[in-house]
């Protein structure tokens, strides 16, 4: 009997096995630079000559540089690498209730340009055309680069499919929008739309006061209250991907009725909303024009801050006792008035947790204050594009 001679075919096994060494190259100079060939060969065991050739690959596609001469261990001097965060740039997206923050990025996140509109309506139908117009802005503002514009990410308050329709915003009123279809088609470029607080979550993890914490809980607090869930260093979305609407945790059994169509909801009694409803009794409309008070002294403004706290307190003790957290991180327009809500909110959470949960947890306000989100936005593009990189179907673009 003949022995039959099988040839394997290398060529599918090969580019597989480049692509993925790439991927590792790319992401040890992401986390890791400056460095040189031979640092990125002992940090990844992959020998000197696959990361020699790997690293000119990256030169060549302007995603590398070489940053000059780093020190002698007793040879000659090494040549340092360092990420080319000018290669494109990303844009992202804070969609408010009544407001729009938009920022411009390099490839790092560090931001280039930014732009924030007001806005006095809720209507789709007029708000999208201002969001375009802020996007438009931001993208004509881009130096030329060799990627151009990466990507857009958006952050919305509201509950988000992974089609990128906007399911139910009810401090919006909006309802079943294809709003990253909507976009990608009017700028042709990828769009990633995500619930604010977890792009705010995002931006803190990888920006603020999240870098390195492995179980955090970051609560946005604007006219309502999202959180983004960040559990093991990964964002957290559930199931269907819904998960952070604990602003709508019910806090009062028969309290007020909510536009989520529940009664009592956290959010009600503690957020910006909540404040400009007491504030309205002074007078006082905006959120800015309490600050102000309360820094003047008035004994009113800082109660009613006061009280926001403790409602704060409530719910985030709620927070520490069902996810034992490492950090509860406060973010948002409300990290404006932390000299006058702390307090009364660290007070509230200290007789309202378990002690075993509060002993080594920590409560932080957010480093990016009201850039929290629109970070993690633009963080969301930017990594998108980094995905399509290390799995080779993303190019240079061509003017």
């Amino acid at each position: 009997m003949k022995k039959q001679i099988v040839t394997a075919k290398t060529t599918g096994d090969t580019m597989l096995i480049k692509k993925i060494n790439t991927a590792i190259v790319l992401e040890c100079v992401l986390k890791h630079a400056p460095l040189s060939r031979a640092d990125i060969s002992e940090r990844t065991g992959l020998n000197k000559a696959t990361v020699s050739s790997l690293v000119q690959d990256l030169i060549d596609s302007y995603l590398i540089v070489e940053s000059g001469m780093g020190k002698s261990s007793g040879g000659r001097k090494p040549v340092m690498l360092l990420f080319n965060r000018e290669a494109g740039h990303a844009v992202g997206i804070d969609l408010g209730v009544n407001y729009i923050r938009g920022v411009l990025t390099d490839l790092e996140g560090s931001i280039i340009e930014e732009r924030l509109t007001s806005l006095t309506t809720v209507r789709a139908e007029e708000v999208l055309p201002v969001l375009e117009q802020l996007i438009a802005e931001l993208i004509a503002c881009a130096p030329s680069s060799p990627y151009g514009i990466v990507g857009i990410g958006l952050g919305v308050p509201g509950i988000v499919d992974d089609s990128g329709t906007v399911l139910f915003a009810p401090n919006l009123k909006w309802d079943n929008l294809p709003l990253q279809d909507q976009l990608a088609n009017r700028f042709g470029l990828p769009v990633v739309i995500d619930n604010e607080a977890n792009a705010g979550a995002q931006g803190e993890q990888r920006y603020g006061a999240g870098q390195g914490i492995a179980n955090q809980i970051y609560v946005s607090v604007g006219i309502g209250i999202g959180t983004g869930i960040i559990l093991n260093k990964s964002l957290y979305k559930g199931t269907s991907g819904f998960s952070g609407e604990l602003g709508h945790l019910s806090i009062d059994f028969a309290g007020k009725l909510c536009s989520c169509g529940n009664r009592g909801c956290w959010e009600l009694y503690a957020s910006e909303h909540a404040l400009l409803e007491g504030a309205a009794r002074l007078g006082i409309h905006d959120l800015q024009s309490l600050v102000q008070a309360a820094a003047g002294g008035s004994d009113e403004a800082i109660g009613l801050f006061a009280s926001i706290g403790e409602y704060l307190g409530i719910g985030i003790a709620n927070i520490i006792n069902s996810f034992n957290p490492d950090v509860v991180i406060i973010g948002n327009r409300i990290t404006m008035a932390r000299p006058w809500i702390e307090a009364s909110l660290r007070n509230t959470v200290e007789q309202r947790t378990l002690p075993f949960h509060r002993r080594d947890m920590q409560i932080l306000f957010a480093e990016l204050g009201e850039q929290s989100a629109v970070r993690g936005a633009a963080y969301d593009a930017i990594n998108r594009f980094f995905t399509l990189v290390k799995s080779g179907e993303s190019s240079v673009v061509t003017e």
